[in-house]
């Protein structure tokens, strides 16, 4: 009796022990009320997405979200950890609990409102196809017989894919500045991108003489939050309204972006 007694406590313990090293294990998720008490959020940025993020001459990130979370952190009034980011791990990061919030040049769709929440809009972005002024290209179907280059897992990727002629050549490239590259270096005859990395090129390579060949969408950057966590959500809603409407946004729109802040959709 005693033995059968002792093998019940026993067999308790464990599990006790197993659900407290799950609890451990397990990272929680930081409201605001924790963000507060902690001093100290963590936001994902760009790694390498000028000119909304990347690396400056001085070895620091800089960038319109790169700014944007610091004005978050400002207004919270903690400490900024910036963990830079490709596009396939703004999702990820977060939904595990590595970042408190994505600032990332990051559209909003269905399909991601599955996982995350979004924030209103707080900066303009559109995507397309873009090619010099030799290249005959007026749709999705003008890619047969092309080599297109494209950022894996983007919204970009996903909306080109689906109508792509069966001879056209996508290729996929893990981040915005190998697609980039490979369209630089001739290895693409088209870049399917947004009209801020399309920019850069322009400006680094002006004898190319870069022409937008379509709009694929019209696709403001939203900032992600995760889901559940919804005085956070609330909070970011009212820090874009008020950055907004004192004009804040606008500035960073005209230094990064070179045009004025356009009407932005609130959600």
């Amino acid at each position: 009796m005693l033995k059968q007694i002792c093998k019940k406590w026993s067999l308790s313990l464990s599990i006790m022990l197993a659900l407290l090293m799950t609890m451990v294990a397990t990272p929680a998720t930081a409201e605001l009320p924790d963000i507060l008490e902690s001093g100290k959020i963590r936001i994902a940025v760009p790694e390498n997405f000028p000119p909304f993020g990347s690396l400056g001459e001085e070895g620091e990130y800089v960038g319109y979200d790169v700014e944007v979370a610091q004005m978050i952190a400002d207004d919270l009034g903690v400490e900024l950890e910036l963990v830079p980011v490709t596009s396939k791990q703004r999702i990820p990061f977060l939904e595990t609990d590595r970042v408190d919030l994505v600032v990332s040049v990051m559209g909003a769709n269905p399909e991601r409102a599955k996982s995350i929440w979004f924030s209103s809009a707080y900066a303009p972005f559109y995507s397309g196809a873009f090619a010099k002024p030799d290249v005959e290209l007026d749709s999705v179907k003008g890619f047969s017989g092309k080599k297109v280059g494209v950022t894996g897992g983007t919204l970009e990727d996903l909306a080109i894919s689906a109508d792509a002629p069966a001879d056209a050549e996508i290729i996929r490239f893990g981040d915005n500045a190998a697609t980039i590259s490979a369209y630089v270096s001739g290895q693409t005859d088209v870049i399917v991108t947004g009209n801020m990395a399309a920019l850069e090129i322009s400006k680094n390579n002006p004898d190319f003489n870069l022409e937008t060949k379509f709009i694929i969408a019209n696709s403001p950057c939203y900032i992600g939050v995760k889901s559940g966590n919804l005085d956070l959500l609330q909070w970011v809603n009212v820090f874009i309204l008020h950055k907004k409407l004192n004009g804040k946004l606008n500035e960073l729109s005209l230094k990064w972006l070179e045009q004025p802040l356009p009407e932005l959709p609130t959600l």
